[in-house]
């Protein structure tokens, strides 16, 4: 049985940031890892907009640095649209910062951060393994492989995404609801300029978002009903271009596919306890929200940088994996991760109602929040410290 302070099981965003981030300390870290991430080619579809803390965040676990700039897009304004004229817009020039985020590719973020776990000299990399059985005993989590090797450590984190193994193997309940809906991604060439502005429509057909790539290059999110997204995904690639361009309006004229349209399931995912005795869930692993509001990675991103700041300031006595302290981490996450899930779904509630009452007052109220430069000046800010 090999020993570790700290075991990670899941080696996505969220975990393998949590290793890169413990790389200077004298904890003996062991990541396991399935199948790690390779860059695809051409453009990746599965794409993110990191907020600017969080863009601080890979920037001090030394990641952000060495990120191919050409592969990134800042975003210098936002516009909301409404199903009945209401609309609001969020400019990076007018809150008086640099920018309001980055759109950047899964994959391009995922095999930086592994080039760095590949020189992390605190860290055991097990790749190509799956666990197979977790035990609680009262000094350590022991967890064994499906290759029958045995690891053991003072506290297991679950990095393990939304269907995680650990979660369900330590009894941690989660509440699902599913939206009946599926999230679209796709990458388009556009016949105009994007001008680093991404867009966002509410509709019948769901919610549609486009975000700018480099270049004159775009990727859609598109929030649709079970049945438009299969349809979707279907398309010939010149029909799924005219119907995306229909739904956006236009704003960028004639789309070209760059990428096939992929679909998957959206779920509102709660976790009442992201923390157990020797156990801690970081990532899709300890929540799950509506991708409206590109919060997702960003809350991944914001439990690795709350674990690892809990985990640096620890004491050489403390033991990590005591309940006690494990809670810390859960108290600093949880108003942030009930407010994304709270105001997220609770947009999409409203928008999805078919309530002929409902349409204009949802709108008046997008164009209220535009008039008032203090609310917007609250939300902006919020967004670029947290999300």
């Amino acid at each position: 049985m090999q020993h570790f302070d700290l075991i990670i099981v899941g080696g996505g965003l969220a975990g393998a940031s949590l290793a890169l981030a413990l790389r200077d300390s004298a904890l003996r870290v062991a990541l396991v890892e399935a199948q790690p991430p390779r860059r695809p080619d051409g453009w990746d579809a599965r794409i993110y907009a990191v907020s600017p803390a969080n863009v601080a965040f890979l920037d001090a676990i030394g990641a952000w640095r060495h990120l191919d700039r050409q592969r990134i897009a800042p975003i210098a304004a936002m516009k909301v649209f409404g199903d009945a004229g209401g609309a609001l817009e969020f400019s990076a020039y007018e809150t008086g910062v640099a920018d309001l985020g980055c759109i950047l590719e899964s994959s391009l973020v995922a095999c930086e951060l592994w080039e760095g776990l590949k020189r992390q000299s605190n860290l055991a990399l097990f790749i190509g393994q799956k666990p197979a059985a977790l035990e609680f005993r009262d000094e350590v989590a022991v967890l064994r492989l499906a290759d029958g090797e045995t690891l053991s450590a003072a506290l297991l984190v679950g990095a393990d995404g939304r269907d995680s193994w650990v979660r369900e193997a330590a009894g941690l309940p989660a509440h699902n609801r599913h939206y009946g809906e599926k999230g679209v991604v796709a990458n388009f060439a556009t016949d105009r300029p994007h001008r680093n502005i991404a867009w966002q429509w509410f509709g019948d057909d769901g919610v549609l978002a486009y975000l700018p790539l480099p270049g004159q290059r775009m990727s859609i999110v598109w929030s649709a009903p079970d049945a438009l997204a299969d349809e979707l995904c279907q398309l010939s690639p010149e029909a799924l271009c005219e119907r995306v361009e229909l739904a956006g309006r236009g704003v960028l004229g004639k789309l070209d596919l760059l990428t096939p349209a992929q679909a998957f399931p959206l779920r509102l995912m709660r976790v009442p306890e992201i923390v157990a005795r020797r156990l801690a869930l970081v990532g899709d692993a300890g929540h799950g929200i509506h991708p409206l509001s590109g919060h997702g990675i960003n809350l991944g991103f914001q439990d690795a940088q709350a674990l690892a700041d809990r985990l640096l300031a620890s004491k050489a006595w403390e033991d990590i994996g005591d309940l006690r302290f494990l809670q810390g981490y859960q108290r600093a996450r949880r108003e942030e991760i009930t407010l994304m899930q709270t105001t997220t779904d609770a947009l999409r509630r409203l928008f999805a109602a078919p309530s002929p009452l409902l349409r204009p007052l949802r709108n008046l109220g997008l164009n209220f929040t535009n008039r008032l430069p203090v609310a917007k000046s609250v939300l902006v800010r919020y967004a670029l410290g947290g999300f």
